[in-house]
């Protein structure tokens, strides 16, 4: 049997989720399926009565995807309530290029990614700089408080 997977994320305002994950994952908003101009017009094509649609719903992407096709979709759905605790799964961003990579490399590929992602909304969460261990990493929020570290 074959299987896909997609990983959603609850969140506030999926318009704003798109554009921060689409920078941090060099993703991009996925198009309407099937030649549709719009989401609403394929939900619409579908059957989905407009009183199930809430208000700018279809209007804009609330999903993601890799352009090369290989990481899975993401899809951002808007709920009412906020994030009120520790995320229980999370990305590492994994930009350093590893242990074969020198510390000091490493450390800059990550700092110019946090730089990056801090200018498109991120947070700055924890800095773990242990040298006697090798290790550099940044513990990052996005912009609904989702943590997630760069690496």
């Amino acid at each position: 049997m074959e299987m896909t997977w997609m990983l959603t994320v609850d969140c506030a305002d999926p318009r704003r989720m798109v554009a921060f994950w689409c920078e941090a994952l060099g993703y991009v908003p996925e198009p309407p399926p099937g030649g549709h101009a719009t989401w609403r017009e394929y939900w619409a094509d579908m059957g989905v009565p407009d009183e199930e649609l809430p208000e700018g719903a279809g209007d804009i992407p609330e999903s993601i995807v890799d352009p090369e096709g290989h990481g899975p979709r993401m899809w951002f759905q808007k709920v009412p309530e906020a994030k009120v605790t520790k995320n229980r799964i999370h990305f590492d961003l994994k930009v350093g290029g590893g242990r074969d990579v020198p510390l000091e490399i490493r450390t800059q590929r990550v700092t110019a990614t946090v730089e990056r992602l801090v200018a498109a909304g991120a947070r700055v969460g924890r800095i773990t700089d242990r040298p006697e261990m090798a290790h550099y990493a940044v513990m990052l929020e996005d912009p609904e408080g989702n943590e997630f570290d760069v690496v």
